[in-house]
Formats: C-alpha cells, sequence, structure tokens
C-alpha cells in the first residue's frame, strides 16, 4: 500500500524562479553587491553575452561578500534584489537569482557554482569577473572548484595588465570592456549631496531610489 503521508519537501524558493533558464546552453555568471545596479553593470554584461556567445547573463547579489566584510555597509538584500529586478525587466537575456540571499553564510563563489552546476548540469557556465578580481583569484575561496565548475572571463579596461594566468595552468576569457567610470560608491555619494544619478542607472533604479529614500 502507498504511503499517502510521506513528506515531499518542497523545491527551495531559489530553484523555482531559475525555470526560465533551464534550456539555456550556456550561462554567464555574474555576481556582486550591485548596491546599487548601474549602467555599467548593464553594460558588461550585455557587452558578455556578445564577446563570449553566451544565451544570458544570471546577475547574482550576494549576502555577504567575502571581500566586504570588515567595516562595510551593504544596503538591504531586499532593496538591492528589487533594483536588480527592475533594470534587467527589458532585457530578455538578463536574469536575477536570489540564490546567494537566502544562503546562510558568506557568499562564496565556489558554493555558488556548485549549486548552479547541480540545477544545470548541461549549461556550459561561465564566471564573469574584473580585473582586479584576476589578480587576486588565488586567495578566493577554492579557486580550483571554481575553474573546475565553470570557465572564466575577465573584463579588462584599456591599459589594464591582468596576470597572463589566474592560477598555474588556468587561463581565462578577455572581454574588451568599455573606459566607463562608474562605482555604486559614486552613485551613492552623488545621491547623498543630491545630485543627478540619470543616465547612471535605470529609471527605474532611480525611481526605487527615491521612493524608498535610498542612500540618503
Amino acid at each position: 500500500m502507498p504511503n499517502n503521508n510521506i513528506q515531499h519537501t518542497p523545491e527551495p524558493l531559489w530553484k523555482q524562479a531559475l525555470s526560465p533558464i533551464l534550456g539555456l546552453r550556456s550561462l554567464g555568471v555574474f555576481g556582486g553587491t550591485f548596491d546599487p545596479v548601474h549602467t555599467g553593470h548593464l553594460l558588461l554584461a550585455e557587452r558578455a553575452c556578445d564577446e563570449l556567445g553566451l544565451e544570458g547573463v544570471l546577475f547574482v547579489p550576494a549576502k555577504k561578500p567575502p571581500h566586504k566584510l570588515q567595516g562595510v555597509n551593504i544596503s538591504p538584500a531586499a532593496d538591492r534584489l528589487a533594483m536588480l529586478q527592475l533594470a534587467v525587466s527589458d532585457n530578455p537575456r538578463f536574469f536575477v537569482s536570489d540564490l546567494e540571499l537566502q544562503r546562510e553564510g558568506v557568499s562564496f563563489t565556489a558554493t555558488t557554482l556548485q549549486q548552479l552546476h547541480e540545477l544545470l548540469p548541461d549549461t556550459a557556465l561561465t564566471l564573469l569577473i574584473g580585473g582586479d578580481n584576476a589578480r587576486d583569484f588565488s586567495s578566493w575561496w577554492q579557486p580550483e572548484m571554481i575553474a573546475q565548475l565553470a570557465e572564466i572571463a575577465v573584463w579588462l579596461r584599456p591599459g589594464f595588465q591582468a596576470p597572463p594566468e589566474l592560477l598555474p595552468g588556468i587561463t581565462y576569457r578577455i572581454i574588451a570592456a568599455p573606459l566607463m567610470e562608474i562605482s555604486g560608491t559614486e552613485l551613492r555619494g552623488r545621491i547623498r549631496a543630491g545630485r543627478s544619478v540619470r543616465y547612471m542607472t535605470t529609471d527605474s533604479v532611480i525611481h526605487y531610489i527615491n521612493t524608498h529614500g535610498l542612500y540618503r
């Protein structure tokens, strides 16, 4: 007789939310605090799609980024997630995951890639990082595992010198990044000073910031 009392554990919400990308053959993974997401993030992700032939880019906001643990205040996860969702809503190649926001502890990239690989075993993952991250890659948690789980692509600004290898025997692909000096720090400072951030992020994100009184 079947046991009708068996309790089936529901899938985590982050897995349910990723159903739109289950059929993709290639996916870029773009992590960060996105505090807030800005035009530079979006342009770099679009450039990665075109230059690497990616079918999509997954933005993964960090809950506790390893490189910002000491004395750095980060806006609430719900706000950062909402702004990302607004910013990418009109691009069919862009997706957002709250995988790291739902996970306890430090937001290690290796753990995130491992979870994505288990969910998307037939999807080729490409980790998208900046030149500064490439220089520090050997200090990341489990860098060898990261290189096993995903190809690595590095945005290089004009004139930026990156190492020939991330680790001995681990190379990477290069994405030519436009010379665009926009940062979350600059946006937050301009907002606090009452200055315009128009064209530095999307109108929808600006409206969210103003409505919720962020960065004042």
